[in-house]
């Protein structure tokens, strides 16, 4: 009886290292992917006739914070009444398979409100839903890396 213990334990440690080695792939592709990258693409508000606005995002870093299962760092630059500020805002990441969603749920960012969003990110692509308050709508475009 040991040593069929002993087998299956042995013939289950690779996977149990395998599982480890694809979540540190995926986390270190998420951090390539979003790092010093500009979002550019479009939003919509649900319920307005008009055609999508334009919209930029710049991310500076993607980090995952120590110690949380989900929890991750993204250091945006935010452009408001004529200033710049580098922001980190922490946030939930789920997967969907393989690829990055955003689960954002009703966020309070100092200074700027109350927001949800849920976003996909697709190789260099994205798309998702938003909310701040009331208002709520859709976003979608391209991701790119920077030019400094």
């Amino acid at each position: 009886m040991n040593r069929i213990l002993s087998l299956v334990s042995f013939l289950l440690l690779p996977l149990g290292a395998l599982s480890v080695a694809q979540a540190e792939s995926k986390e270190a592709k998420l951090s390539g992917m979003l790092s010093n990258v500009k979002l550019s693409g479009y939003f919509t508000v649900a319920g307005k006739d008009k055609p999508p606005a334009k919209e930029s995002y710049e991310i500076l870093t993607v980090a995952k914070a120590p110690g949380k299962n989900d929890l991750w760092i993204f250091t945006a630059r935010m452009k408001k009444g004529g200033q710049t500020v580098d922001l980190p805002i922490p946030l939930p990441v789920k997967w969907a398979g393989d690829k990055p969603v955003i689960y954002m749920d009703n966020l309070k960012i100092p200074g700027l409100g109350q927001f949800s969003a849920f976003v996909l990110f697709d190789g260099d692509k994205y798309a998702g839903t938003w909310a701040h308050g009331k208002t709520t709508g859709h976003l979608y475009g391209t991701i790119a890396k920077r030019s400094e």
